[in-house]
This record gives C-alpha cells, sequence and structure tokens, in this order.
C-alpha cells in the first residue's frame, strides 16, 4: 500500500525499512519540511496515532503498522526582523542580491523560525512585510541551507511575479561550481535523470523516486586534482537537491556531502585527498557561483557573482598545489 499525505491527513502503513524505529523519527520522515520536535509534539498531543492508539514518540514501530492522523494547520506566526549579517552584491528599490553564507537557511520553516535569511531581511528591509502577506517574502528560488552563494529577492509584490515567470521559463542562467570526488571522465556531459522525494528517506530526494520529474545538469570539468574534481554546472531544471543527487547518481558526489555519499567515498579517498577535506570541509562543496537574470523594471540583463568562500577556496587552493607537487 503507498504512502498517502494530504496538507491536513496523514495516513502511512510502517514499510520493513522503518520496522524499529522511533515513531517519532519515522512521522518526520513523512512530513515534509517536519523537524523531530514537531513529530515528537504531535505524538504527545494525540494528533498522530499507531493502529488508532496514542503513542509515545519513543514506541519502535512494526512493519504493517498503520500510522494516522489529523495534522493541524500551522499557527499564524510572526517573524521577527533580526541583525543577521548578509553580504549584499547589489540592492535597489526592486530587488536585493545577496552572496549567502553556508549554515544560513533561506526561509522559516518548523524547526527554523528564527535565524533565517527571512529574518535577516525583515530587518534590512522593512517593507519585505507587505510583499502578499506569505511566509516566505520575497524569496522566488533557494539554496540548501549548506550551499553558499548567489541568490535575487524581490521586494516588492511585481518584481516577485516577473522574477517568479523568469524561473518558471527556465530564463534565469544559474551556474555552480562543484568540487566532486573522483577524476570524472570526459570534458563534459548533461545528466538527464528524474529527481523525486527518496522513496523511503521522505527527507532526501532521489533518481529513483515513483513520482520524479525530468530534471537536466549540464557539467563541464574546469579543473583536475588527485581524486577530484572542479565542477562549472548549469542547470535546466532546478529540482530540490538536483545537483547533489545528480553527481552522487552518477558516482561523482559533492565532497563534503554527507546525505548523498561522502561516507561512503571515504574509503576510496587517496589519503592526500583524505587530510585535506578533514582539514577544509565541513558542508558541501557547492556554490552558487553566477546568476543571470532581466530586471524586472528596467528590462536589463543583470550578471552577478559570487566569489568561493574562504574553506571551498582554500580546499582548492590546496589541491592545486598538491597536483603541482605530485
Amino acid at each position: 500500500m503507498k504512502n498517502l499525505l494530504h496538507p491536513s491527513y496523514l495516513f502511512a502503513p510502517v514499510i520493513s525499512q522503518q520496522n524499529g524505529r522511533r515513531l517519532d523519527i519515522v512521522v518526520a520522515s513523512l512530513i515534509p519540511d517536519c523537524s523531530r520536535s514537531f513529530a515528537t509534539d504531535l505524538i504527545r498531543k494525540g494528533n498522530i496515532r499507531v493502529q488508532g492508539a496514542v503513542k509515545k514518540p519513543g514506541y519502535r514501530v512494526k512493519t504493517g503498522d498503520e500510522i494516522s492522523g489529523n495534522i493541524p494547520p500551522p499557527d499564524p506566526v510572526h517573524f521577527e526582523p533580526e541583525q543577521i549579517e548578509i553580504d549584499i552584491l547589489y540592492e535597489d528599490e526592486h530587488l536585493i542580491v545577496i552572496s549567502k553564507h553556508p549554515g544560513l537557511v533561506v526561509h522559516p520553516a518548523p524547526g527554523h523560525y528564527t535565524g533565517t535569511l527571512v529574518n535577516g531581511l525583515l530587518y534590512h528591509c522593512p517593507d519585505f512585510k507587505g510583499i502578499g502577506g506569505k511566509l516566505r517574502p520575497g524569496i522566488v528560488h533557494r539554496l540548501d541551507k549548506d550551499t553558499s552563494g548567489t541568490l535575487v529577492v524581490a521586494k516588492n509584490a511585481a518584481s516577485l511575479e516577473h522574477l517568479a515567470l523568469q524561473f518558471k521559463s527556465r530564463t534565469v542562467r544559474k551556474t555552480y561550481l562543484a568540487l566532486v570526488h573522483g577524476e570524472i571522465k570526459g570534458d563534459s556531459g548533461i545528466i538527464s535523470l528524474p529527481v523525486g522525494r527518496h522513496p523511503v528517506h521522505r527527507k532526501k530526494m532521489s533518481t529513483f523516486s515513483r513520482k520524479g520529474r525530468d530534471a537536466e545538469t549540464i557539467w563541464k570539468v574546469r579543473d583536475r586534482f588527485q581524486g577530484a574534481t572542479l565542477l562549472d554546472i548549469n542547470l535546466k531544471t532546478g529540482r530540490t537537491h538536483q545537483i547533489r543527487v545528480h553527481c552522487a547518481a552518477i558516482s561523482h558526489p559533492v565532497i563534503g556531502d554527507e546525505v548523498y555519499g561522502s561516507r561512503k567515498m571515504a574509503r576510496l579517498f587517496p589519503a592526500k585527498l583524505s587530510n585535506l577535506i578533514k582539514t577544509y570541509v565541513s558542508r558541501q562543496m557547492l556554490h552558487a557561483w553566477q546568476l543571470r537574470f532581466i530586471h524586472p523594471a528596467t528590462g536589463k540583463t543583470m550578471f552577478f557573482e559570487s566569489p568561493l568562500l574562504a574553506d571551498m577556496h582554500e580546499l582548492v587552493k590546496a589541491l592545486s598545489i598538491s597536483k603541482l607537487e605530485a
């Protein structure tokens, strides 16, 4: 039986891969953008039950158990402006372009209602509050928490609509730099594999999803090192975790990506690369390098570039030195 998830109702039979896991962990994996603490709260309040009975968050589920219940709508939340450091590349009355640092969550979600880019933008630009009254004021695209680089945000409703249409029609050009494991064969290529929610681990994406959507990643070798390759990557589509999933799918996961493959690759690291990773890497080595789009008010082509941040820059530098010494 398939897992069925609706905005306000959850019904999910426990499958064999989940047997013996804690109830709160399973529930968090079934509800998009759900933290474990939020799942625990739903279970303790009796909103989520097993076989119709209230269980403790630490209950170990069994294959065939039926997890079901009502997921109440989120309470209205007022996101407070916070004085968060933002690296601004460009700003006018219509939009703002930033270079996002790793560790910064873009928009509020359960478990992340403070300390996000949105909180920082509300402090820097108080007028963001008026954009449609949405949870993500002005956010038209996103970067993962630990991905760095260029991000554009609309400052009014008209700019938001115009930019959103450009992203939807795929006229925005996004170029990433990715440092991946292994010495990739060939100088360029295209990865064309569907990307969707992982059939078991609901917080992950996969190329083996039951409902995958078309995704295309265009790559070109920028530099080669012992045990690693630096790629220029352009996206034809913008699926969640697309670059990370596609690189892992061709057995060249992004260095530092603990979700999609770095641990599995550890035993294959050359000794020098392993030592460099321990020294410099604390997140996935993925950077949104360049962004090109049409200004929503002037119609001019806008181009922005975020330099590599220190961690990725130093690792690439160290790899270059190591290559010369070889």
